[in-house]
């Protein structure tokens, strides 16, 4: 029986550390619905430095942006052409448009705005609040 329970524990823990293996290559997914004017989810957490999927959906009359700022930096009330150069990544859709692409997440932990820089937008209130959290 203690040989039964050994051999068990043996294979338990190489399951573990096989199945830990196994995803720590994988990306993480997003799922974000933009509407007009408002994300869904509106509290975003990703992994610093990993793949993320995110599959965008834009259920609006009108065209969104899903723009990531840099670390630090914020649009303020409205973004315009002096926030470009603080744009970490982005993705524009059509109205009722959907895509699915892949970004690098910022390596950077800590609080980011997500806003979009279509004008009119962020002032409208259309904005998200993105979590890079630690590996």
């Amino acid at each position: 029986m203690k040989k039964f329970i050994g051999i068990f524990i043996v294979l338990l823990v190489l399951s573990v550390s096989l199945s830990a293996c196994g995803s720590a290559g994988s990306p993480t997914t997003l799922d974000v619905t933009m509407t007009d004017f408002h994300y869904t989810p509106s509290e975003i957490v990703i992994p610093a430095g990993k793949e993320i999927t995110l599959n965008i959906k834009n259920d609006g009359a009108i065209g969104h942006e899903f723009v990531i700022m840099k670390y630090g930096t914020s649009a303020g009330d409205a973004f315009g052409p002096e926030d470009e150069d603080n744009v970490f990544w982005e993705v524009e859709l059509d109205a009722h448009d959907s895509k699915s692409v892949k970004f690098t997440a910022p390596s950077e932990v800590g609080a980011y705005e997500v806003v979009c820089g279509t004008p009119g937008h962020l002032k409208a209130g259309m904005k998200a609040d993105l979590t890079v959290a630690a590996k």
